[in-house]
């Protein structure tokens, strides 16, 4: 295997082994948890312009299944201490290294990844480049910025999916860079789903005379999408609405609140959530680099918190009857004990009966 480097922006040098695609890359270094799952990591767009440590060791090991993929690849790069060129999964139809061949993506193996993540808990998320070479000047790594996240990965198409049997519920959309596991939770519970772009406007968004609007995950600073809280802000109390990861804090931003960036994020199938409401804590999956400040909810009341460091998971709005989660309820990839959040947002259009037992 021809030999590759991981370097951080901060002058850190590891050496490993390239996979993947032949090319190298500038990203933003970060790590995610999760011991499965890593099909739904490649393929989720909040990802974008980021480079993925997987902190379990051994990775591709039940192969890559086209049936698993959320969307499309977004990843500037992959750091894995191992991945299995022999995967053993009757659903598997290739191994990790062709998928990120065909992506574009390039990898980087043999790296102790303990020692990575230690560094970004410790000194927060960075920048980082994988090179053939190291090279003298390390200026064009610290330069890296995201941007412009949501324009990169949303498509600008209208979609109409169907459920199976008749539509009860006519909800739509908005995609900032959707999981299509939140399509599926909605098609199981009778919904009807329209996907607009994050461009449609108030008006052609009404158009679709939705019986509740949902603003779904997606990458990036959320304060970068002017446009889109401006939208969503002519839309409170006209629709129920229900927000998911990015959604959560756009339609904060919306009604006045306040986003920071996280130290290094959560991101992983194994993070808790506080109930405020109740008496559970919750295991949740979870995606994202910024939080919504507590301080700055002056329009609604936090209902969830994150059982590690009491950020905001979870905001309810009932004078305008919205809601919002910044984890992943649609039971992919990771645990599925809240699943319930969709019963709610069913229930805020009227269905109780429909809700899932």
């Amino acid at each position: 295997m021809k030999k590759a480097y991981l370097i951080l922006e901060d002058g850190h040098i590891f050496e490993g082994q390239a996979f993947g695609a032949e090319l190298e890359s500038v990203g933003e270094l970060v790590f995610t948890t999760g011991v499965v799952g890593y099909i739904e990591n490649l393929t989720d767009a909040s990802y974008y312009g980021q480079i993925l440590i997987q902190t379990f060791p051994l990775i591709g090991n039940y192969g890559i299944i086209p049936e698993d993929v959320d969307g499309r690849s977004y990843l500037k790069g992959y750091v894995v201490r191992e991945w299995c060129n022999t995967p053993s999964n009757f659903r598997s139809e290739y191994d990790i290294d062709k998928y990120l061949k065909d992506e574009g993506i390039p990898g980087i193996c043999g790296v102790d990844t303990r020692e990575l993540t230690a560094i970004i808990r410790e000194n927060g998320v960075m920048n980082a480049a994988i090179c053939y070479e190291i090279p003298k000047d390390l200026s064009f790594i610290k330069e890296y910025t995201v941007s412009d996240a949501v324009d990169a990965v949303v498509a600008t198409e209208t979609e109409i999916i169907e459920p199976d049997d008749e539509a009860k519920y006519n909800v739509t959309l908005i995609n900032y860079g959707k999981k299509n596991g939140i399509i599926k939770a909605l098609l199981e519970r009778g919904c009807k789903v329209t996907v607009l772009p994050h461009t449609a406007t108030a008006e052609e968004i009404s158009a679709t005379e939705p019986d509740g609007i949902v603003l779904s995950n997606g990458p990036g600073d959320p304060s970068e999408n002017t446009a889109g809280i401006e939208c969503i802000k002519k839309l409170l109390g006209k629709y129920p609405i229900f927000g998911v990861c990015l959604g959560h804090q756009l339609l904060a931003l919306a009604n006045g609140g306040v986003t920071f960036k996280l130290k290094y994020g959560h991101r992983g199938a194994n993070q808790p959530v506080k109930d405020l409401n109740g008496v559970h804590t919750f295991i949740t999956t979870q995606n994202h680099g910024y939080a919504v400040a507590p301080n700055s909810i002056t329009n609604g009341s936090i209902a969830f918190v994150n059982a590690n460091d009491g950020t905001c998971e979870g905001i309810e709005y009932p004078a305008i009857n919205a809601f919002s989660v910044q984890f992943h309820p649609e039971e992919c990839t990771g645990p599925i004990n809240t699943a319930f959040i969709f019963d709610k947002f069913i229930n805020m259009m009227g269905g109780e009966e429909d809700a899932a037992e």
